[in-house]
């Protein structure tokens, strides 16, 4: 291997990291590809040897993340306490990165709403993330430790969702402690995979009839015939693992 080719991953590496600070000081829509080529001290012409647009930046950033995301839950499979594993792995992403990377989220989020291409970059993203705790959540029911009951994408659904308004939170505060509400995220898992969270798991998003007080339940409208019943097997099947980015 030559040395250009061995310096290759380096100057990658410079850019993204620099992409970054340029899109949180600036926002992703102001920066420029010469801001991008000034924060890494390179000619513009350089940068684009390597990425053909911002997008394309956003492209690199999102597959070093997943890569690294893909490499933190391969390496819990056998933790002694996979609760406190998969806690620990949320904790590092929702509380211990720097407020910065959420800016940086909030405003890609705002961003795809109007660009499709980068809305299918926080797609796949995402698609990622899920797949990996499901996997991770239903080796726990194969192995016996969680309730064969759970409704896994339902219960990671909703984790992601509370884990967005995080994301959400220490962007626009900049004094916002998530570490207390990561320490709920945590007891929603146990409490799930132990099977008390059945009734707010359904995807219906209403309580069974039977936990609801008789003067609740005669209050209910009568059930539609022609509805279509949902179960957990009309969740499509987990994607295969990512492979690893290098």
């Amino acid at each position: 291997m030559n040395q250009h080719a061995m310096l290759q991953p380096d100057h990658r590496t410079r850019i993204l990291d620099a992409a970054h600070r340029c899109f949180v000081r600036s926002g992703f829509h102001r920066a420029t590809m010469q801001d991008v080529a000034a924060e890494a001290g390179m000619s513009a012409g350089n940068i684009y040897r390597y990425f053909a647009s911002k997008d394309a930046i956003v492209a690199g950033l999102s597959a070093r993340d997943r890569a690294d995301i893909a490499h933190s839950f391969a390496g819990m499979r056998d933790a002694a306490d996979p609760f406190a594993a998969i806690t620990a792995i949320a904790r590092r992403y929702l509380v211990d990165d720097p407020r910065e990377k959420a800016i940086f989220l909030i405003d890609l989020w705002v961003e795809a709403a109007r660009n499709a291409g980068l809305a299918a970059i926080c797609r796949d993203c995402e698609d990622d993330i899920k797949r990996w705790i499901c996997l991770s959540l239903s080796d726990l029911v194969s192995k016996g430790k969680a309730d064969p009951r759970l409704d896994v994408e339902a219960l990671v659904d909703l984790l992601m969702c509370l884990s967005d308004g995080l994301f959400a939170r220490r962007a626009r505060e900049p004094d916002f402690d998530a570490a207390p509400h990561m320490d709920h995220l945590g007891e929603i898992l146990r409490l799930a995979c132990s099977g008390q969270m059945q009734s707010v798991l359904r995807q219906d998003g209403c309580p069974p009839a039977s936990a609801l007080p008789a003067e609740a339940e005669a209050c209910l409208p009568a059930a539609d015939s022609t509805a279509t019943a949902h179960t957990a097997h009309d969740w499509p099947a987990a994607s295969p693992a990512p492979e690893d980015v290098t």
